[in-house]
Formats: C-alpha cells, structure tokens, sequence
C-alpha cells in the first residue's frame, strides 16, 4: 500500500513540476508578460491547488487505512469481551464446588490471568476512545482506584508491602488513564526500591503521594526523568517511556507532578489535582 502510494506521490509531484515550469514558461516568453503582481497571483493559485491534490493523495489512502484499523480494533475488542467474561463466570462456579486446595490454587491462577487480560482490555478499550476523541472523563472516588491497582499490583509483586493511609475525595477525569499513571509510578518505584520492600500510597484532600525507600535520585536525573527513553538505570528493564506518558497526562487534566527525592534515600511522587 505505502509503496504504491511514495510512488503515485512521486508521479503526481513530477507532473506538477513539470506543469508549472511550463505556464511559467508561456506566460514569460510567449504571451511576454510583464505583469508581476497578475504574474505571483497565478503562481500563488497554481502553488495552492496543487498543494491541495498533493495532500488528498497522500492522506485520504491513510486516512482509509487508520479507519479499517480502527473498526478492526473495535470488533476483535467486542469479540474479546465474550471469551474473557465466559473465563470469569466459570472459575466463580468451579471454585464453589471444589475444596482441595491444589485445585483451588489453579483456578486461582486461572482468575488471575483473566483478571490481566480484564486490564488489558480496559487498556485497548481506552486507547480506541482516546484515537476517536470520545469524552472520557466520570466521577470517581481516588481512594477506591488506589485500593483496585493496589490490589492488581500486589498479585504481580507480591514481595513487595504496601502501606496505606487514605482521606477519601473525589475527582472528575479520565480513570483508566489515571490508572496507568498510577501503575507506571508503582512500578516504577518497585523497579528501584533496591533491597526495599516497602512502598507507602497516601493521600490527603487533595494529593496523592507514592512513596519508595529507594536508591533515589540526584538533582540531575530529576531533571531527565522526563525525557522519552530516559532510565536511571540501563539494567533495569522496560523502555523509559512510562514517566514521559505520566507527565503528558498530567498536564493534560491539570494534576500537579513533582518530586520528592534524595539519592539512596527514596523517592516521593506527589499527584495534585488542583480542579478540586
């Protein structure tokens, strides 16, 4: 497709040059215009409507192409819901009638695994509303989605002891991608929590802080820890993407980021919703 497309570009573009050196070409020598201002006015067209046929042939196949995809995404999404609910509703039943504990540890397993093809759903969920600009902001209460991604991160690092200490409030904004932010800085505080197991999440009226005793930062990695691809530390793995996406969202629903960090002594992440 793309290629066919670089090549019809290329064909079109040719043309256009073409064409234009020579009305340029006419209008000079043989009709010997000496007019200058009709001159730049006719050029001015031409430059325009060429413009315009150029870029409806370089981006309407595009734009055909990110629509099949999206219906594509739409309907494989529709058909996940099925399988994943069908999962959810039998391990309920077969762990009702069963009491050998073996048994009960696989089907565990089992909901676990579902429980994460559950989140990443949401996530492809999101994602499609965010390309089609759907409106997805709803009222929710910070201290239950804290309580949930505790719950779903602790099955994923269980080692890991997370204290809480939470004074309820309400947001209105965008919850699935409030998650992911949620989730990134977790992570990213148990990827360096060094010999650390303890991670404190609190809030007051209006602040989430996430908090890791840690190997910390210096001054100048609090500076890049924004930039994509950053990572403090290159063994560790992942792509340093994660606290770029979080400050983008940020700033996106008017959360203040910043933080509080001292190097190997831990780091304190503080989200501040100031439309509250």
């Amino acid at each position: 497709m793309f290629r066919n497309l670089r090549i019809s570009i290329f064909i079109y573009y040719f043309i256009t040059v073409i064409t234009f050196l020579s009305v340029l070409y006419y209008f000079l020598e043989i009709l010997e215009l000496k007019n200058i201002f009709l001159l730049a006015i006719i050029i001015i067209c031409f430059v325009i409507l060429s413009g315009v046929f150029i870029s409806k042939l370089a981006v309407d196949p595009l734009l055909e192409y990110v629509k099949n995809l999206q219906n594509l995404s739409k309907e494989t999404l529709h058909e996940l819901n099925l399988p994943i609910s069908t999962i959810t509703t039998n391990t309920q039943m077969l762990k009702r009638g069963v009491e050998d504990q073996k048994v009960l540890k696989r089907v565990g397993r089992i909901e676990s695994a579902c429980e994460m093809l559950q989140q990443r759903y949401n996530e492809l969920d999101y994602l499609i509303k965010m390309q089609s600009k759907q409106e997805i902001k709803e009222k929710f209460a910070v201290d239950k989605l804290l309580s949930d991604r505790i719950e779903f991160l602790q099955k994923i690092y269980p080692h890991m002891e997370f204290t809480k200490e939470f004074l309820s409030f309400e947001v209105e904004s965008d919850k699935t991608g409030l998650s992911k932010v949620i989730d990134n800085i977790i992570d990213n505080a148990v990827k360096y929590s060094a010999e650390s197991k303890k991670i404190d999440i609190k809030t007051d009226e209006n602040t989430i802080y996430i908090r890791d005793y840690g190997i910390g930062m210096d001054e100048v990695e609090v500076i890049r820890i924004f930039d994509n691809y950053y990572q403090a530390n290159e063994n560790m793995q992942g792509f340093g993407i994660g606290l770029s996406m979080v400050k983008r969202f940020c700033d996106a629903n008017d959360i203040e980021l910043s933080f509080d960090t001292k190097l190997g002594l831990g780091t304190t992440v503080k989200l501040k919703f100031r439309n509250i």
